[in-house]
């Protein structure tokens, strides 16, 4: 069972007084739940909470740069980016694209350790409509190169034919229904926590709020199976297994790259691949993508 601390306990491991808990909770988004009225904190989600929340990463030098033929993608999962990502190795044999799937934040913190080429992010700002300049400012040294890779629709994913008659994120507390959730650090996440805030909800009045899984394609898959009611997550994965939808948002989902490794030849060719008529061929099955400016420079602006 996952070891549960108690608020004196969090205050001792993060070296606070006691009170400065509870502003964390509400403030910083400090994962919490309250069972008879006292709160408890998860271990291995504060501890994750700790890393998300890290700045100021030390620089490392990174073996991934002196493979000329390798390309190492990191960040938020994207099912149109899987496909362009073979795409990419059938259009360059002499390259292996990896994808490291490890969220908007895990992105952009590999990205500043060096061990990868290109983090993808849709993490939403705060305070504007914008997305990842924030979060990319506050990660790493200096502002990334930002290109756009797709727009796509953000929502709940829900059992076909709405049985539960969802219309909003207050329904799912209101109704007591089972919410399969993403993991920390994920833009998703990042968005439903925002989503919950504007409500004026509490993560501990929805069920199954903690029980996490990596993948957009992975909520889908629980609520097709009926082991959960509903789930943040893209259109396109609703469309693809036979689920309803209830759009809230459109995001821009982007590839950031330091400006010291812009040119490299990997990343300009695979650049070069989201111009190409065979990637806008890979969304024909696919509900929820709009490519209007994938490929286009977000950051610099021209």
């Amino acid at each position: 069972m996952t070891k549960l601390l108690s608020t004196k306990e969090v205050a001792s491991l993060l070296g606070i007084h006691e009170k400065n808990v509870y502003k964390l909770i509400t403030e910083k988004g400090l994962p919490a739940t309250k069972v008879t009225g006292k709160w408890l904190f998860p271990k291995h989600l504060v501890q994750q909470w700790v890393e998300n929340n890290t700045i100021n990463y030390p620089h490392q030098e990174s073996l991934v740069f002196r493979a000329p033929t390798l390309f190492v993608v990191a960040g938020s999962n994207d099912i149109l980016l899987d496909r362009s990502l073979s795409l990419f190795m059938r259009q360059y044999p002499d390259y292996t694209a990896v994808f490291g799937n490890l969220g908007s934040m895990g992105g952009l913190k590999t990205l500043r350790q060096g061990l990868c080429h290109v983090a993808t992010s849709h993490m939403a700002e705060e305070e504007s409509e914008d997305f990842n300049f924030g979060p990319a400012a506050a990660i790493l040294e200096d502002m990334p190169a930002v290109v756009n890779f797709c727009k796509r629709e953000q929502g709940l994913i829900i059992s076909p034919g709405n049985p539960h008659h969802i219309r909003s994120i207050a329904d799912v507390a209101a109704k007591g229904l089972r919410l399969v959730n993403r993991s920390l650090g994920t833009g998703t996440r990042h968005w439903l926590d925002q989503a919950l805030s504007r409500n004026g909800l509490s993560p501990a009045g929805i069920i199954g709020y903690e029980r996490e899984v990596p993948r957009h394609l992975d909520v889908g898959l629980e609520v097709l199976s009926g082991r959960a009611d509903c789930g943040p997550g893209i259109h396109t994965v609703a469309g693809l297994l036979g689920l309803d939808f209830i759009p809230f948002h459109w995001e821009r989902f982007d590839l950031l790259i330091t400006k010291e490794r812009f040119f490299d030849p990997n990343i300009q060719d695979f650049l070069h691949t989201l111009s190409s008529s065979e990637f806008t061929d890979l969304t024909f099955d696919l509900a929820g993508y709009d490519l209007s400016v994938s490929g286009k420079i977000i950051h610099p602006a021209s």
